[in-house]
């Protein structure tokens, strides 16, 4: 065990054992709890991300990438050219002629997808807003940047709400001189163009629904930056095929590009932006999550504007700290707390302000065991803080399988007889998921604790038979 991990425990051994006999009334109680919320959340948008998740990534599908493609093509139409029509706002995609768009062909699986978080949420939430939501939030459920998002665009009623016309979003087959038509209209900058064209690091093409085929990158549900890897540093040939012009990679001839991502690499001020993105994760994520969140904005009411306030030096410094954690980039980490003042100068619980997933959240989610060691070690972070869907680290661990780290927040206190929202504790998530390494762990660690509750009580009684409350254990 870890000494720092040592001294926080000894306040809290007898508080973990008790708490652990009493696993069976407080999981009852907060699945009642959860049921309850569900049927008063309407007009209350707290809890949508977690649906939003649910909605996307599950054992059937992992349907991020179409997701931000559907954001992407309901907010692709704004013109700025034309008194500011199009974007997202109004959810036009439902009527014609946009809904009959070839461009837009299978993306209404995820409309069909994310129809129960609609009904869920009810008149709280428009079409409008769940589409681009959706879209924002897949990025950063596959580890790309958080995207600015601000809740305002309003549903058209019927198909006289200036439903924009087919041919607006950007054709594959074209160069850059198209990328840049579009792009200019809606009042994008090369760099945005370069940027934005980054979506292409996650999904694939479906020669069904474009006509193309292929993947661009090895990593199709990962964002980051392989793309722009891939695109600047591989040789790519004409595919020999009878679809369209596409280009694949010389050496596995399995990877994809299409006339529109060659375009960056061989028009003269696109290419040396690509090479960057290709060299700095960190450019690309900033300029992606700028780029996106005002291609969502465009054309809906000021309230949907990203912010333009600059965070406070500490809140960006946690910000940049989580997004590190997220990543394992565990160096820059270290880096980082140096800069700010050394230990204890970021506060490495603090969570992000639409989820309250902290540093110990994401590094968890992602498996950097390395990351854990540190926050836990060497920042005293806490291990059962939740997030906005009552997840703690330990549940995001074991439900994604990595038992390393599952050792790591037991190691250190982490609370095993925790409830998310669902009423479900890590060990459930594990039986859920199939990880069969963490569900031995945690019930082996389960049936410790009982064994430890039940040997307090006896004690207790010997000494004087006086009973021990179960009162709630510190968070750690």
């Amino acid at each position: 065990m870890l000494p720092g991990c040592r001294r926080l425990l000894t306040t809290r051994v007898a508080g973990a054992a008790l708490g652990a006999a009493a696993i069976i009334s407080s999981r009852a109680e907060s699945k009642a709890e959860a049921n309850g919320a569900e049927a008063n959340r309407a007009g209350d948008l707290d809890g949508i991300d977690g649906q939003i998740y649910s909605a996307l990534i599950n054992k059937k599908v992992n349907a991020c990438p179409m997701a931000i493609r559907i954001a992407w093509h309901a907010a692709g139409t704004y013109d700025a050219t034309d008194g500011g029509t199009g974007g997202s706002n109004g959810a036009t995609m439902r009527f014609e002629p946009e809904h009959s768009d070839p461009a837009n062909a299978g993306l209404f699986i995820i409309h069909d997808l994310l129809l129960h978080v609609k009904r869920l949420f009810g008149s709280s939430l428009s079409f409008a807003d769940l589409w681009t939501l959706a879209g924002c939030k897949a990025v950063e459920f596959m580890g790309g940047p958080r995207i600015p998002f601000h809740f305002g665009r309003i549903d058209a009623v019927d198909a006289s709400s200036n439903v924009p016309r087919n041919g607006l979003l950007p054709d594959a087959s074209q160069g850059a001189a198209h990328l840049r038509d579009v792009f200019y209209r809606m009042g994008f900058s090369d760099r945005d163009i370069v940027a934005l064209s980054g979506a292409h690091t996650v999904g694939r093409c479906h020669k069904v629904r474009s006509g193309y085929d292929g993947a661009w990158t090895r990593k199709p549900l990962q964002f980051d930056n392989e793309y722009f890897k891939n695109l600047m540093t591989l040789e790519w040939k004409v595919r020999d095929w009878s679809g369209p012009l596409q280009f694949t990679d010389v050496e596995t001839e399995t990877l994809v590009m299409l006339p529109t991502d060659m375009a960056l690499k061989t028009d003269p001020v696109f290419r040396p932006i690509a090479q960057e993105y290709a060299d700095d994760q960190a450019a690309f994520f900033r300029d992606f999550s700028s780029a996106f969140g005002r291609l969502v904005a465009n054309g809906c009411p000021l309230s949907c504007a990203p912010s333009q306030a600059t965070p406070c030096p500490k809140a960006k410094a946690a910000a940049e700290f989580r997004e590190l954690s997220m990543h394992g980039s565990l160096e820059h980490m270290k880096r980082l707390m140096d800069r700010q003042g050394g230990s204890g100068s970021i506060d490495v619980d603090l969570g992000d302000v639409d989820s309250g997933r902290t540093a110990m959240h994401k590094a968890a989610f992602w498996g950097h065991a390395h990351v854990i060691s540190y926050l836990s070690e060497g920042c005293l972070a806490k291990v059962s803080v939740v997030d906005f869907a009552g997840d703690a680290p330990l549940h995001d661990a074991a439900r994604f399988g990595h038992v390393d780290i599952v050792r790591l927040l037991l190691d250190c206190g982490a609370n095993v007889s925790g409830v998310n929202h669902k009423g479900q504790t890590a060990l459930d998530l594990a039986t859920l998921h199939g990880k069969e390494e963490c569900v031995a762990l945690l019930t082996k660690h389960m049936h410790a604790e009982l064994t430890a509750a039940a040997k307090v009580r006896r004690e207790s009684f010997l000494l004087g038979g006086a009973t021990i409350p179960l009162a709630k254990q510190t968070q750690f």
